[in-house]
C-alpha cells in the first residue's frame, strides 16, 4: 500500500487499548451505535464485531483504518 497523502509505504498493524485490569484488546468495528449494557459495557454481539486493520506510512504516520 502507498499512503494517499504522501506517497510513502504503508505498514500493517493493529490498535489496541487496555481495560481497567492493564488487559491489552484489540479495536473492532460494529454497525450501528451500541446501546450501554450494565455488566459488558455495551450490548454487542461477538460475531458483529469486524477486525480492524490500520496501516500507518512510514513517511508521514498517516494511519488508515479498514474493516476485515
Amino acid at each position: 500500500k502507498t499512503c494517499a497523502k504522501c506517497g510513502g509505504r504503508m505498514e500493517e498493524g493493529r490498535m489496541v487499548t487496555t481495560d481497567s485490569n492493564s488487559a491489552r484488546l484489540q479495536v473492532g468495528w460494529v454497525q450501528g451505535v451500541p446501546q450501554r449494557s450494565f455488566w459488558t459495557g455495551l450490548k454487542v454481539a461477538k460475531k458483529d464485531i469486524l477486525t480492524v486493520a490500520t496501516y500507518r506510512c512510514t513517511r508521514c504516520g498517516l494511519l488508515e483504518n479498514y474493516a476485515e
